[in-house]
This record gives C-alpha cells, sequence and structure tokens, in this order.
C-alpha cells in the first residue's frame, strides 16, 4: 500500500534526482565549452600550432611509380576518410576556430583532407611532403617544417595555423606516433621547434 508519507518521498527523490542531474549536464558542458576555448585561444596566439595527420587512407604508403600529378596513381581517402575529414572540419569549428590559415602536404590524400575540412581554401606546403620511401631524407624535412613554422607564426595574426601532413612528418617533429585523422596540438618556440605538444583524438 502506497501511503502519503511514501509518495511524499518518491516525488521528493525524483526531484533531486532532476536536480543533480540538470547539475552535472551543465558542470559537463561548462566543461566542454572551457575546453573548446582553450583550443581556439591557443591557435589564435603565434605560440601554437595544429598538425593534423591526413584522413584514414587504407594502404600503406604509396603504389609504385606513383606521381603527384595524378591522383589515381597515389593511396588516396576511402568513404570513411572523406567522411572523417568533414567531421575533423566541423569539430574545429564547433570549437571556435574560425579563421585558419591551412597548409597541406603535396599528396592527394593530404590535399583532400584540407579541402574537406571546408576552412577558407588551403596552400600547398613542400617542408609538409612525406618522405616515407626515402626515410634518410627525415631531418632535413623536418627543419625545413620548423622553418616554415617559425616564418607563419610571425605572420598569421589570430588566425590558427593547421598544417595536414604525414605520420612519418608527425612522428619526426614529435616523436609520437598518431592515427588517420588525429591532431596535435604543438607549442612551439620561435625557432619552430615543439616545445610541447597535446594528443587530440579525431572526432567520430
Amino acid at each position: 500500500m502506497v501511503t502519503p508519507f511514501t509518495l511524499f518521498s518518491l516525488v521528493r527523490h525524483a526531484g533531486l534526482f532532476a536536480v543533480r542531474s540538470a547539475l552535472i549536464a551543465l558542470t559537463l558542458l561548462a566543461s566542454a565549452l572551457s575546453h573548446a576555448s582553450d583550443l581556439s585561444d591557443a591557435l589564435r596566439s603565434s605560440e601554437y600550432v595544429l598538425l593534423i595527420r591526413h584522413a584514414y587512407a587504407p594502404g600503406v604508403g604509396d603504389p609504385a611509380n606513383f606521381t603527384l600529378a595524378d591522383c589515381k596513381s597515389q593511396r588516396n581517402l576511402n568513404d570513411e576518410g572523406r567522411k572523417q575529414a568533414l567531421r575533423i572540419g566541423t569539430w574545429l569549428k564547433q570549437q571556435g576556430v574560425a579563421a585558419a590559415q591551412v597548409y597541406a602536404s603535396p599528396w592527394c590524400r593530404c590535399k583532400d583532407t584540407a579541402e574537406l575540412m571546408k576552412f577558407d581554401g588551403f596552400k600547398l606546403e613542400a617542408s609538409l611532403a612525406s618522405f616515407f620511401d626515402d626515410m634518410s631524407k627525415a631531418k632535413e624535412s623536418n627543419m625545413k617544417l620548423q622553418q616554415f613554422i617559425a616564418e607563419r607564426i610571425k605572420t598569421k595574426g589570430q588566425q590558427a595555423l593547421i598544417l595536414v601532413t604525414h605520420h612519418v612528418n608527425i612522428y619526426e617533429y614529435m616523436g609520437e606516433n598518431i592515427g588517420s585523422g588525429d591532431m596535435v596540438l604543438v607549442k612551439v618556440n620561435a625557432k619552430g621547434g615543439a616545445v610541447s605538444h597535446k594528443t587530440i583524438r579525431r572526432p567520430e
């Protein structure tokens, strides 16, 4: 038998649960907004750059005798990779990254990733090119990348600096493996070298 006291207790408990749930939701929202502000604020400064490994392109390396002038001769994004690139761009804008200077490796999978992110265009940058087929170029390539970053952070203003490149380039730059479509927020010094970094998992 449900007594008036029991009914009152149930209602009171339900009310407290609703209030508690609302407070938890507000706390999570505040945390998300704080993270978003941290990312966009960092990228507006001249101390941070965002490196992105191109979105998912099945396989390893490129077919024999590929050429940069012919995308069909290269390893390219599949449907999931294209959707992944779209999600990356959408997610960055949701974080408050509204304006960006985007640079990409000359490889088609990087160019397609940069294009599908849908910022205001992108430019090709040779220092982001893959050296997977000739690892002896790793050190030289990394030095060129640091020089490029050092130049760009001086002139980018409050726009984010976003670089779409390859696994080998990111690993050489900071010594960490990341997955396709993953991002790395890097604090850099005046010479373009990495001071510290934070890996950001690709949005699902």
